[in-house]
């Protein structure tokens, strides 16, 4: 019910969203073995990149937290259109905010739209690890048919 009843508002005040997460809702952080912060959003923080990367590489740094963030690229035409946001950006910078300010708290980054996925860290992983293994197959094959053709 609570989800159905948000409206757009025109402003993504990471920082306050931040910092209510980490020092009132974490301020039990000792008794915590991991933690996760996961943001979706679908436009850039009304705050400048740098003081959100700093703010979570402190506030993260000390334990073992990390910050996720999921971007929505959707098209346009949202009924949200008369809200002027207090900070613009197009999808590419964006992206590269949020992938620096991810870097920065030492988690992952989603960028997705109804077209599909433009990029994700965890598929990202998935094709590294891939090509590592076909890497390796290769090196196997070429092995045994070296061991064969000695023998």
């Amino acid at each position: 019910r609570w989800v159905l009843s948000l409206e757009c508002k025109g402003s993504r005040n990471l920082m306050s969203a931040l910092r209510r997460a980490v020092e009132v809702d974490f301020k039990d952080k000792d008794k915590q073995k991991s933690q996760g912060l996961y943001l979706l959003t679908t436009g850039i923080p009304d705050q400048e990149t740098h003081t959100i990367s700093a703010y979570v590489a402190e506030a993260c740094g000390g334990f073992d937290l990390q910050l996720h963030v999921c971007l929505f690229s959707g098209t346009e035409g949202t009924d949200c259109s008369e809200i002027i946001p207090a900070r613009y950006a197009d999808p590419r910078e964006t992206a590269s905010a949020y992938k620096e300010i991810v870097q920065a708290a030492k988690g992952r980054f989603h960028w997705f739209g109804e077209a599909g996925i433009f990029e994700s860290d965890d598929i990202t992983s998935i094709i590294s690890e891939m090509e590592k293994a076909k890497n390796y197959s290769q090196k196997c094959a070429f092995l045994v048919e070296s061991l064969k053709q000695r023998s």
